[in-house]
């Protein structure tokens, strides 16, 4: 199945978002791709949007997830992007949106690990999800989803794949700082070969975002990407017979031995 990722830097309009992402799905469908991945943040940007945050979610989720099934449908391709979503409380869930080419609503997948680092604290004003990954079947393939700064914990990467990822996508607004691309791409890999599975990584591409958008196949190997372009989409053809050329010569997730955690005990 051909799948693209889309990058541009979100604004604070939700309508302008859409705009975006419709004219960069019809590049793709253009190019042959049954899915399109969008970045973190589609919706819009939490910095650029005015006034309450909570209001402006309740305000433009309900029309975001409406228009990304009316895109998909239209265009007849499944979409992943990320918004976010009302919780019930001040703080949103931060959440991926899995649409398939029909338009239907498949799954939602709400941000498990919020990014409390590098002296940032999202947790102040989004709400984690539960625990529980999600994996879809899209066209021919099962689609793992996970967000941005979930990709720092391997386990997230290793439970989709336990559930049959053959795709593993990321939506992301990975922030800009010393050798944050050089972890961006390092973990995309590494969760890649780990895995042996296909990643596509979209980024927000922006003043304060990195972009590099990829598309890595299971040997870790980036087949397309993006740099910093504020606009763009690459298209590649993913399968899975090249998930089980991988596999019969490189066994890890058959040769796994589990290990058990036991506490260090005290130097005498």
């Amino acid at each position: 199945m051909k799948v693209s990722v889309g990058q541009f830097g979100p604004g604070g309009d939700v309508a302008e978002n859409l705009a975006t992402m419709r004219r960069l799905a019809s590049d793709a469908r253009a190019e042959g791709a049954e899915l399109v991945v969008f970045p973190e943040e589609s919706m819009f940007t939490v910095g650029k949007v005015e006034g309450s945050l909570a209001a402006a979610v309740e305000r433009d989720w309900s029309t975001f997830v409406q228009q990304l099934s009316f895109i998909a449908a239209e265009l007849q391709i499944a979409v992943v992007a990320g918004g976010y979503e009302t919780s019930g409380e001040e703080r949103p869930y931060n959440t991926l949106v899995i649409v398939d080419a029909s338009g239907r609503i498949v799954e939602t997948y709400r941000k498990l690990h919020l990014y409390d680092a590098f002296s940032y604290q999202e947790s102040k004003r989004i709400k984690p999800g539960d625990h529980n990954v999600k994996v879809v079947a899209l066209g021919g393939l099962h689609v793992g989803v996970m967000t941005c700064y979930d990709l720092r914990f391997p386990e997230v990467a290793r439970a989709l794949a336990e559930q049959g990822a053959d795709l593993i996508c990321v939506p992301a607004a990975w922030f800009k700082g010393d050798h944050k691309i050089d972890h961006w791409e390092t973990l995309l890999k590494a969760r890649a070969i780990e895995n042996t599975c296909w990643v596509a990584a979209a980024g927000t591409s922006s003043a304060h975002t990195v972009g590099h958008s990829a598309i890595i196949n299971p040997m870790g190997v980036p087949q397309d990407f993006l740099s910093d372009e504020p606009e763009g989409i690459v298209t590649v053809d993913v399968t899975t017979r090249r998930i089980a050329e991988v596999r019969e010569f490189l066994p890890v997730l058959k040769n796994r031995r589990l290990v058990s955690s036991r506490q260090i005990l005290p130097a005498h």
